[in-house]
């Protein structure tokens, strides 16, 4: 009897930040009775004293049935993930996209060499025609003999 007890204690010590963050976050508790509203909204509407196949007829075709059940689920979803305190990667994953695209743009055997000349004109100012070269200089000489 004692290790259920010990189980138990560990799965409510597990699950008690989930609860008290469920409980204090209002944001969780908005997204809860939006999600619960939204629910109750389908199920009013598909189950008003009518057979479960046509329930499942106005589900398969039904668009506002459709839209009410994806908003009740990204509901209990959005609440989930702030109950879990999971953090929102928009932002960084926008960023390593833009970075790839910028990265690939500069890098394309095709496209870098104009690219990176436009981005080097742009930023260090290009006015003077000056034409970049990459390579080794073919106009400087050098010696090979040894100064005596």
């Amino acid at each position: 009897m004692a290790k259920t007890k010990d189980k138990m204690s560990g799965a409510v010590s597990d699950v008690r930040p989930y609860v008290e963050r469920a409980l204090q976050d209002d944001e969780v508790r908005d997204s809860l009775k939006s999600a619960a509203a939204a629910a109750r909204a389908v199920y009013d509407e598909l189950m008003g004293g009518r057979g479960v196949t046509y329930a499942a007829t106005r589900v398969a075709t039904d668009k506002d049935v459709q839209e009410n059940l994806k908003s009740a689920i990204d509901d209990l979803r959005n609440a989930a993930d702030r109950v879990q305190g999971k953090a929102d990667h928009k932002t960084r994953n926008t960023v390593l996209l833009l970075a790839g695209v910028a990265l690939g743009l500069l890098f394309n055997p095709m496209t870098g060499p104009s690219t990176r000349r436009f981005v080097s004109d742009t930023i260090f100012g290009g006015g003077g025609g000056d034409d970049y070269s990459y390579g080794t200089d073919s106009s400087a000489s050098y010696s090979t003999q040894a100064d005596t």
